[in-house]
C-alpha cells in the first residue's frame, strides 16, 4: 500500500466521478460533461435515462439507503456491488461519470468510494477515503455497500475501516456535490 505521506490525487487528469443527488443531475449532466451515469434510488423513484447519455451508459441500481434489512425495502446486495464494479471497468474513462443517489449523501459516496477503490488497487484505502471526506463535509458512505465491495475487491475490512475513520460527516438533508479524479498517484 501507498505512503500516506507521499499520496496525492493525480490532478493532471481530466477523467473524474461526480457526485450528486437527485436534485441535481441534470445540471451536473451538462456542466462535467459526463457520459456515463450511475443511478442508486428506490425502484419507485427510479429516473429513465436523460437524452444525453446512451442507454448502455446508464446504471440504474435500484435499492434503498439501509444498512440492515427492513420490511419491503430492498438493502444493497452482492449483486449490486458486482453490476457497479462490471460498470466501472467497462467505462473507458474518456469522459467524466456521474454517480447519484436521492439526496448525494450515501448510496451515491458508498459507489464512488467502490469505483475509486477498484480503479486504484496500489492506493491506501484510508488515503481514497480521506480524498472523498476532504472533498465533502458531507458524504456518508452506505456502510453495507462498502462492507460488500470490501469483500469483492479482496480488501480485507481496510474500506470499511477507512470510512469509519473519517465519521459522519455534517448532518444535512442534501449533500454537498463533489468531484473526485478517477486516478490517484503515489509520490
Amino acid at each position: 500500500m501507498a505512503d500516506a505521506k507521499n499520496f496525492q490525487p493525480q490532478t493532471r487528469q481530466i477523467t473524474r466521478i461526480h457526485v450528486c443527488g437527485l436534485n441535481h443531475v441534470d445540471e451536473t449532466l451538462a456542466s462535467a460533461g459526463a457520459t456515463h451515469l450511475i443511478t442508486l434510488i428506490n425502484r419507485d423513484s427510479m429516473i429513465e435515462t436523460p437524452a444525453a447519455i446512451k442507454p448502455d451508459d446508464h446504471l440504474r441500481l435500484a435499492m434503498n439507503d439501509i444498512s440492515q434489512p427492513q420490511s419491503n425495502l430492498t438493502p444493497p446486495a452482492q449483486e449490486h456491488i458486482e453490476e457497479l464494479l462490471t460498470f466501472v471497468s467497462r467505462w473507458e474513462q474518456k469522459a467524466p461519470m456521474l454517480i447519484h443517489c436521492w439526496a448525494g449523501i450515501s448510496r451515491s459516496t458508498a459507489a464512488t468510494y467502490i469505483a475509486l477503490c477498484s480503479l486504484n488497487p496500489d492506493i491506501a484505502e484510508q488515503d481514497i477515503a480521506n480524498a472523498m471526506r476532504e472533498a465533502s463535509s458531507t458524504a456518508y458512505p452506505n456502510r453495507l455497500m462498502v462492507k460488500l465491495g470490501d469483500v469483492l475487491l479482496e480488501r480485507n475490512g481496510r474500506m470499511i475501516a477507512a470510512i469509519e475513520n473519517i465519521g459522519r460527516g455534517e448532518l444535512v438533508a442534501e449533500g454537498n456535490a463533489f468531484s473526485l479524479p478517477t486516478r490517484f498517484t503515489t509520490g
